[in-house]
């Protein structure tokens, strides 16, 4: 709901901050004194064109801002805020502001974040609709006719869209198994050869590495053996370390009798023989254990060259070998199965197509239903808005199928005839704004659970009408503004009598500059104001005392 509208240096408007309330707001005032201008300012805000002729004279630019409730969450609003990245808090109100500049630049605001344009007029249709002579918006609309009679009818559509997403996935699910089976069957060749080459291949997770630790154990043991025999040199034969050390030993035990040294220098050369000799047979046992067939290292590397091959020609890792290979069996069986699994899928989505039909038909069939009580209930509020020789219908038409989705098969409009024998036409083909303004009226009755915008403006729908009809459009406007906050600029007294609050529009010049300005009338103000509707310049006793019983009806 809108709460505050503060303008500043909008065309003859310098300063102005107006608060509004739920229920039927009444906006009057002579003619000429600007009651347009109020209404282009909230349009500025709303992303209406941002024309440099709105700036006051001699100011640098205009400012409109417009307060409403803080949004409920999960609400479309809220969903294209958050899908044009802007944020609003928990409880926080929603504040628009526009700003146009004397020299024709804009720029718009939401609760202080930059906003374009664009972005406001997508928002405004959830905030306010304004019902004027040439507005296309709300109801004016098509595209919105089919959701707003299935709120009215209450023909819940969610049937029908879980029955579409399931007939677009048998469709999507069918078309990917076609498009593999005809890119297989184009490589079918290849696709054999490759299974056959992988197959024969027959790599394992994890061999690669394998192979690799293998070949590097191998490599070191050949370096090893070179290293040992040239120990084999230095210890073993007649000219060895060992050789030398037993006839040295042979020779100590002759003569270390003769002295206590020589017989230690004997133990210590036995003890160099002895562990000598444990190192011999330490290095024979590593030999043996470091032994390997030159033969198993080419095989070896043999096999990991060709899996390193194998893997950089289909440009994966030596490890996802194994699993490509499954891959591409996979893919050659299903092109094997064929017709076979393309027969499974076409049965399923024949299947989902019939549920989709089924559940479109049975949305259908509620729609005709809703729609002859939306025309009787709309036919029942024309004749008491002097529409009386017009006609009203609902158009329920059949789609072709590129046009089907999960809201059904449906085109709905909604379309009038003016005059007996007059065709059917949209309602934008009216030509009179007073009429358009009257046939929204009347919808918006029937639809008084539609569920749109929460704010509604009506510029000048009593326009051309007066008496009994004017009583009429003011009891509807006052019915409809009981379940949504309804703005209405008028000339009938009998439409102003019906007003909640009551805003007068004014015109004043001090000599050099004319301003408009706008005030809230209290209750003698507002029988003045009723009485100068009814009579004119001159208000007279009796005026007075219409305009009381008036507000007394009202």
């Amino acid at each position: 709901m809108l709460t505050e509208l503060s303008i500043r240096d909008v065309v003859l408007i310098e300063a102005l901050d107006l608060g509004f309330g739920p229920g039927l707001g009444v906006l009057t005032g002579e003619t000429g004194a600007g009651k347009s201008i109020l209404l282009d300012a909230l349009g500025l805000a709303l992303g209406g064109r941002g024309d440099s002729g709105l700036v006051r004279h001699g100011a640098a630019q205009a400012v409109v801002t417009a307060t409403f409730d803080p949004p409920a969450p999960d609400t479309p609003l809220m969903a294209l805020l958050d899908e044009n990245g802007l944020t609003i808090e928990a409880g926080e109100p929603l504040i628009i502001r526009r700003i146009v500049k004397a020299d024709g630049g804009s720029r718009g605001f939401v609760n202080d974040q930059p906003a374009s344009a664009g972005l406001l007029r997508e928002m405004a249709p959830t905030l306010v609709e304004i019902h004027g002579q040439h507005d296309e918006r709300g109801l004016l609309n098509p595209r919105g006719h089919r959701a707003l009679l299935d709120i009215f009818g209450r023909t819940e559509p969610a049937a029908t869209t879980r029955a579409w997403t399931a007939l677009r996935e048998a469709e999507d699910a069918l078309a990917t198994a076609r498009a593999d089976i005809e890119s297989a069957a184009r490589d079918r060749d290849w696709l054999e050869h490759t299974v056959a080459e992988l197959t024969a291949l027959g790599a394992e997770p994890g061999e690669e590495e394998t192979l690799a630790d293998t070949r590097r154990s191998m490599q070191r043991a050949e370096k090893i053996a070179d290293d040992l025999s040239a120990i084999d040199d230095y210890l073993e034969g007649s000219d060895g370390g060992l050789a030398k050390l037993r006839q040295a030993a042979r020779v100590l035990e002759r003569i270390s009798g003769d002295h206590v040294a020589l017989a230690d220098a004997l133990a210590a050369v036995d003890r160099a023989v002895i562990e000598g000799s444990v190192a011999e047979e330490r290095m024979r046992d590593a030999r043996i254990d470091l032994a390997y067939d030159p033969r198993s290292l080419e095989d070896d590397e043999a096999r990991l060259f060709e899996l390193r091959a194998m893997a950089r020609k289909h440009r994966v890792q030596p490890d996802d070998l194994a699993a490509l290979t499954d891959e591409m069996r996979a893919r050659l069986e299903r092109l094997d199965a064929g017709e076979g699994g393309i027969a499974v899928l076409q049965a399923a989505l024949a299947k989902a197509r019939a549920a989709y039909d089924k559940a479109a038909d049975a949305l259908s069939a509620r729609r005709a239903k809703a729609a002859l009580r939306l025309d009787t209930a709309v036919a029942g509020e024309l004749a008491p808005l002097k529409l009386d020789a017009a006609r009203f219908r609902t158009v329920c038409a059949p789609l072709g199928e590129e046009g089907w989705s999960g809201a059904g098969k449906d085109r709905v409009e909604f379309e009038i005839s003016t005059n007996p024998g007059a065709p059917f036409a949209g309602l934008t083909k009216i030509a009179s704004g007073g009429e358009l303004s009257r046939f929204i009226l009347a919808l918006k009755v029937a639809l008084a659970e539609e569920g749109g915008a929460t704010t509604m403006v009506f510029d000048e729908i009593d326009r051309g009408v007066g008496g009994a009809v004017a009583s009429a459009i003011g009891e509807r406007l006052a019915r409809l503004a009981q379940s949504t906050q309804l703005l209405v600029v008028t000339h009938s007294p009998q439409v102003a009598a019906r007003g909640a609050k009551h805003l007068l529009i004014a015109k004043s010049n001090d000599g050099t500059v004319t301003r408009t300005g706008v005030r809230a009338l209290d209750e003698a103000e507002r029988r003045e104001e009723i009485a100068r509707m009814l009579s004119g310049a001159t208000i007279t006793d009796e005026a007075r005392a219409q305009a009381e019983r008036l507000l007394e009806t009202a």
